[in-house]
């Protein structure tokens, strides 16, 4: 908890406080009362800038007095563009290491922010490995988009932000990556009292397998989320913070599910976000998020990097 009390102070300047909307939703229980963090409003589009600058910030100021001058990350997107807006801002260089995939949106937003931008390899892992190698070579240090304390302590100031806007809340559930959202949140929820709902697509169950396992496993990867959901491991950081924690939950939703609650959020809300987002909404309208507590759950609505308003507008096809 020490770590993400010091990475709220530290990147406090930078990042957004979000609003929380009380909302009220069609379940398949019947209509529930649901708080929704709007974490696609962030800087850089996801909450993933709440750890990429804790990273850049920290290791700028203990490097040496002038800081490094070159980062590099190996980013599908999301925790790219995050990292890319850290460093810009910091004016420190970037190479952010992409899939021969990514999305051109993705692509697009690299290249405006002025970044280095390297497209090799086809899983994460190969962009993990050609990014070391950057690294290696040019002497930059390697920031890592999930599996690192400077991720997951960022990533749990969205907890801080949450309970200082509704103490009372309910479980608070997060879509599952590699991990780094579900281990910040989970870890701020063991002292501050709260259960967090981790959701995962059937088609990339990285986590739900390792809890299976009682270790994190390889899982094929086969969904519409897979841009943003798509590490085909859990991050050992958030296995070891998350598997033992029994107010830590694990609950699969399918890519129909993920659609239905976008095309929701969009025409009732007005809220255009992406997959990701979608997935944790999903977990509640399907009725799988459930506590003893009367309190609303909160659900996170991390990123909106994949689509605009005028794609969400079309989502039912």
């Amino acid at each position: 908890m020490r770590e993400i009390l010091a990475a709220e102070r530290r990147i406090s300047p930078f990042v957004r406080k979000t609003p929380l909307w009380p909302a009220r939703v069609r379940t398949v229980d019947g209509e529930r009362d649901v708080l929704l963090k709007l974490e696609h409003l962030q800087v850089s589009g996801t909450f993933k800038a709440r750890g990429a600058y804790n990273a850049v910030i920290r290791m700028a100021r203990e490097s040496s007095r002038s800081g490094p001058k070159r980062f590099v990350i190996a980013s599908g997107g999301n925790a790219g563009i995050a990292a890319a807006v850290a460093c810009k801002s910091l004016d420190v260089a970037l190479t952010v290491v992409v899939p021969t995939w990514a999305s051109p949106s993705r692509l697009a937003q690299l290249g405006q922010l002025g970044v280095e931008v390297v497209a090799q390899g086809e899983t994460h892992a190969e962009t993990h490995e050609i990014a070391g190698t950057i690294a290696d070579r040019t002497k930059a240090v390697m920031l890592h988009p999930y599996n690192s304390v400077d991720a997951v302590a960022g990533a749990g100031t969205v907890a801080l932000d949450l309970v200082k806007q509704s103490p009372g809340h309910g479980p608070i559930v997060v879509a599952v990556g590699g991990g780094g959202l579900l281990a910040g949140v989970a870890l701020a929820g063991e002292y501050l009292g709260y259960e967090t709902v981790g959701v995962e697509p059937t088609g990339a169950p990285s986590f739900n397998r390792a809890l299976r396992a009682g270790a994190p496993v390889d899982v094929e990867v086969d969904t519409l989320a897979a841009d943003t959901l798509g590490a085909a491991r859990i991050g050992s950081l958030a296995f070891e913070i998350c598997h033992q924690n029994p107010d830590v939950t694990s609950v699969l939703v399918d890519d129909k599910a993920i659609e239905m609650a976008r095309e929701y959020l969009w025409q009732d809300f007005k809220l255009a976000v992406e997959p990701s987002a979608g997935a944790a909404f999903a977990a509640v309208m399907g009725g799988l998020v459930r506590s003893a507590s009367d309190a609303p759950p909160v659900v996170i609505l991390c990123g909106a990097n994949a689509l605009s308003v005028q794609t969400a507008m079309t989502v039912e096809g």
